[in-house]
């Protein structure tokens, strides 16, 4: 489902603006974009967003101001130790003076990026996420309201052809034993042919014909993504489980149809999955 939020935030200061957009995508999948961000509070980002959407292409945006040098960074004592020694056994081994703090300062690790404790974010991005994920998540929901009544309506159409395969169905086992007495009696010579063989033989045929438990599961699966429809939280992939199932009962029902009127329904019916099928793919 597509979405587009955005969120700003002052505490102390400090402002920051979120922005987040998510497009359909069949899992989820987060981009982080902007200022630098700690990885503690990336990862709180990440699971504020997990927490909100299960399914699209997601990218946040951050804008904030990077903090003062003084505040960022840190002094790592292990590696400024490790650096003196390295220079001190160098200077003695070239016979020039011990070196200087400002000279181990600016090697490399030993002046690092001060992160934040895990379980302290920055609060003008985690207020301006918040706030960017329920503006997204109202668009979210008008969309999904849109899809539903979309899908309830094919749905519907999928129901109406299955009463009418489950209609033209009945008759079967009747034109079946009209057909085979036709072409019995042709390759007899119009001689009347063996009652009791007859019926066992359109028996059979009716049997290899029959569609009831088909259209039995093919009644349940639409009733349950009826359901869906109205369900709370993510039902995108429970909805597509459904239509592989209800494309796998109409491809047997078509295999085993008898007469052309079944195989058209058949057909009709396929295309409106197809549609339902494409928009599953929005749904959350």
């Amino acid at each position: 489902m597509t979405g587009y939020g955005r969120g700003a935030a002052e505490q102390d200061g400090r402002r920051a603006t979120v922005e987040v957009r998510a497009v359909n995508h069949r899992f989820l999948d987060l981009k982080l974009r902007g200022a630098s961000v700690a990885p503690a509070l990336e990862e709180q980002i990440a699971g504020r967003v997990r927490a909100s959407i299960e399914r699209g292409a997601v990218t946040v945006s951050v804008h904030a101001p990077v903090a003062s040098t003084a505040a960022a960074a840190r002094v790592d004592p292990a590696a400024a130790r490790r650096v003196h020694a390295e220079l001190a056994a160098l200077a003695a081994d070239l016979g020039v003076g011990a070196p200087d703090l400002a000279l181990v300062l600016a090697q490399p690790g030993v002046v690092v990026a001060a992160e934040p404790a895990a379980d302290e974010p920055e609060p003008p991005v985690a207020i301006a996420l918040d706030a960017a994920l329920a503006q997204l998540d109202g668009m979210r929901a008008a969309e999904g309201r849109a899809l539903a009544a979309e899908l309830g309506a094919r749905l519907d159409e999928l129901a109406a052809l299955r009463a009418a395969i489950a209609a033209l169905s009945a008759a079967v086992p009747t034109q079946l034993a009209a057909r085979l007495v036709e072409r019995v009696r042709r390759l007899l010579d119009d001689a009347a042919p063996d009652p009791a063989r007859l019926a066992q033989e359109a028996a059979l045929l009716a049997d290899r014909a029959d569609v009831t438990e088909e259209l039995v599961r093919l009644a349940s699966h639409l009733e349950q993504a009826r359901a869906l429809l109205t369900a709370p939280g993510a039902v995108g992939r429970r909805l597509d489980f459904l239509v592989q199932e209800i494309g796998r009962e109409l491809n047997t029902i078509g295999s085993k149809s008898a007469s052309a009127e079944i195989s058209a329904a058949v057909v009709d019916a396929k295309a409106v999955l197809e549609k339902v099928r494409e928009q599953a793919q929005n749904v959350e």
